[in-house]
């Protein structure tokens, strides 16, 4: 899978951007495995690409959510 840009998580929608975090736990633990097992990862750097993505991509939703509860607790948008 590829890793998304910031720009890209804020496009998405919060049940997009839930299936992609999915994703990328997913091929994190499967390289952590092979790292695990005695095998060379293909790419050493992407582990620690995958893992800033997420923390990106956990970030991006709390900032929704925040934004969300927000507008919600002030009746609306901004004026």
């Amino acid at each position: 899978m590829a890793i998304i840009r910031a720009k890209e998580m804020r496009d998405l929608g919060e049940q997009e951007l839930t299936k992609r975090l999915d994703e990328l736990r997913l091929e994190l633990a499967k390289s952590r495995a092979q790292v695990a097992i005695g095998g060379a990862p293909q790419n050493p750097g992407r582990i620690k690409e995958i893992r800033r993505t997420i923390a990106r991509a956990l970030t991006i939703g709390r900032e929704k959510r925040m934004k969300a509860h927000d507008n919600k607790k002030t009746g609306g948008g901004k004026k």
